[in-house]
């Protein structure tokens, strides 16, 4: 009788155990989401620094109600610190992806591969990160910051007759964006030995950055003939101290900028912007496409590159009324 007990037993903690090894599925830490099917994406952004900003935030937001996706925002404000504070966030409460814009290139490895190790696949967007270990994230999704550079300059090659001298406003210090958009721009302008960058300042992508770089660059640089600003905030910045200086800007000043969004793209046609090079800001659509296939074990591209364009003060009039941002 004790031994039909014992063997009795046994045969329960078996179960018991077999049942604790094999978990539920919402447990078992496997990719597709939660049990309801639902895909849980961290999603980290740089920040409100600008129109530009705005609208991918915008984007990504809408694309991922549309999608069905359940997003978990968060707003760096520009530091890095609190972007590494975010992923380790989402990687605690176990999210299916996370994807994020880096505020700087460096300094991602420690916490992308705590990401790894969780077993989270990682999307870049809109900035690349400067690492040597590609497995850390599955895709970046963004424009190619230094063909914008180049587009930049190529107009200014194209438009100009020396000598000329320019000042850049660049954008935030280490920021993929500025580093590339400044190697573009000065790849081609090497061209001409007459084109000059005369002084070149961080106005850390914002509107009054812009605009107190610019009245510097005003007051110590006496001769200016053209102002390169990576973003078209900074642009609309050196526009008002340009104004306040008794300047006409986009005759007495030329100004170049990226992004085009609708702000700059009205000062393009009013004539106070000369060309801007195209950034789009509406990734979203493409980003949870990107998120539903890694979450489901597909294969994506490690770069995705959007299409983009560049626009004079003409083409600026025409496309204006149906901008969408």
């Amino acid at each position: 009788m004790l031994k039909k007990i014992t063997k009795a037993a046994g045969a329960v903690l078996l179960l018991a155990t077999l049942a604790a090894c094999g978990g539920s599925d919402s447990d078992s830490g496997s990719p597709g989401g939660k049990d309801d099917g639902t895909i849980t994406m961290g999603f980290s952004q740089v920040g409100a620094e600008s129109g530009w900003r705005t609208a991918n935030t915008k984007s990504i937001q809408e694309a991922a109600e549309a999608a069905g996706i359940e997003l978990q925002f968060s707003d760096a404000q520009q530091k890095q610190e609190n972007q590494i504070k975010a992923i380790r966030s989402f990687i605690q409460q176990k999210v299916d992806v996370i994807a994020f814009s880096p505020v700087v290139e460096t300094g991602w490895d420690a916490v992308l591969l705590e990401a790894k190790r969780a077993g989270i696949p990682v999307i870049l967007t809109d900035r690349a990160i400067d690492s040597d270990d590609t497995s850390l994230y599955e895709s970046f999704l963004g424009s190619d910051f230094v063909e914008e550079g180049r587009k930049a300059g190529q107009w200014l090659v194209d438009n100009t007759e020396g000598p000329v001298n320019v000042v850049e406003l660049q954008g935030t210090t280490g920021a993929a964006p500025a580093i590339d958009r400044k190697e573009g721009f000065e790849e081609i302008i090497a061209e001409r030995p007459d084109i000059k960058i005369v002084a070149t300042q961080s106005g850390d992508f914002t509107r009054a950055g812009g605009k107190q770089v610019m009245e510097a660059f005003l007051k110590s640089t006496p001769d200016i003939d053209v102002v390169y600003a990576h973003n078209d905030d900074m642009g609309l910045g050196a526009i008002e101290a340009i104004k306040a200086a008794g300047k006409k800007p986009g005759e007495d000043i030329k100004i170049i900028t990226v992004d085009a969004v609708k702000d700059g793209m009205q000062a393009l046609a009013d004539g106070e912007i000369n060309f801007i090079v195209e950034c789009n800001p509406l990734l979203g659509e493409q980003l949870m496409d990107l998120a539903e296939k890694v979450v489901a074990g597909e294969e994506v591209p490690k770069r995705v590159v959007t299409e983009e364009t560049t626009f004079t003060q003409e083409q600026a009039k025409a496309v204006l009324p149906e901008r969408q941002y």
